[in-house]
């Protein structure tokens, strides 16, 4: 038997300008998905930058930065058995056009840099995205 686990969800500025939110949370709350903690932010370039700080030696690294700091984002840790698998397959590919039927980047995905939603790729990185945003 699998544990509960927590894991982070962006809604990316693009689905947050097309005021996609509600939509992609009943989509997360269908799945089994709690949603423990929430909030709306506009974070900077220098915030971006330190999130994604894994991704520095990539070439996309910078485009990355600059967008999800181009506008409102919604950040949420959501809860649930197997949560960073279950929230991996319910995003679908990182290409929107390679995602399968049903996903939340094929659905509202626009591009593979305005591809709507972030989820965490592990446990550990969960802890660590979780505590970026929601560090009391």
């Amino acid at each position: 038997m699998s544990n509960i686990e927590q894991t982070l969800s962006i809604i990316k500025p693009d689905a947050v300008e097309r005021d996609l939110q509600d939509q992609i949370k009943s989509e997360f709350l269908k799945k089994g998905f709690e949603i423990i903690k929430e909030k709306k932010i506009h974070i900077s370039k220098e915030e971006a930058e330190k999130f994604y700080k894994v991704h520095e030696t990539k070439p996309f690294y910078n485009d990355l930065c600059n967008y999800l700091s181009s506008g409102p984002i919604v950040v949420m840790a959501l809860q649930k058995r197997n949560a960073v698998i279950d929230n991996r397959n319910l995003m679908g590919a990182t290409n929107p056009k390679d995602a399968d039927e049903g996903t939340l980047r094929k659905k509202y995905g626009i591009s593979i840099d305005k591809n709507s939603v972030h989820g965490s790729d592990s446990i550990e990185n969960a802890k660590i995205e979780l505590d970026f945003f929601f560090k009391d």
